[in-house]
């Protein structure tokens, strides 16, 4: 049984007069977007293990130098402990340059083309493709949340 709440929200329904394919070309740009999202949780993954292995080096760095090898661990500590990861960077400035270009820019792209096509609304493309693969009615297949039902 079906009610009239049974369907995407307004913010997730196709805005008059857009076409299928402007809604499909759109969720592919959206969908490229999601991939540059992935890859920036990759850099703060990146970020994290640099900081473990940094951590790890210096404890590392004090066994050595208690098993007596100071001069080993001195040697490290000057070569490798804050040592930048890349040409004048450590990770936190190559995320901070990152997020202010490239994917600052991307974001702002993506965000300007679900403006001027689908008035601003997100995940238009897939509200689409869940109401062609649920089924109405049937619990664990209901259009949203049960709060936004009322």
């Amino acid at each position: 049984m079906t009610s009239p709440h049974d369907g995407p929200d307004e913010a997730h329904t196709v805005p008059d007069g857009v076409s299928d394919e402007l809604v499909a070309a759109v969720g592919g740009v959206t969908a490229s977007f999601e991939v540059i999202e992935h890859a920036r949780g990759m850099l703060y993954a990146f970020h994290r293990l640099i900081g473990r292995a940094d951590k790890e080096l210096a404890e590392a760095l004090d066994q050595l130098e208690a098993a007596g090898r100071p001069d080993l661990a001195d040697a490290l500590r000057t070569d490798i402990v804050g040592r930048n990861v890349l040409d004048g960077r450590w990770t936190f400035q190559v995320i901070e340059e990152f997020d202010s270009g490239y994917y600052a820019a991307f974001a702002d792209a993506e965000r300007s083309v679900r403006e001027a096509t689908m008035g601003g609304r997100r995940h238009v493309f897939e509200a689409q493709l869940k109401e062609r693969e649920r089924t109405p009615g049937r619990p664990g297949h209901e259009a949203r949340p049960a709060a936004t039902h009322e």
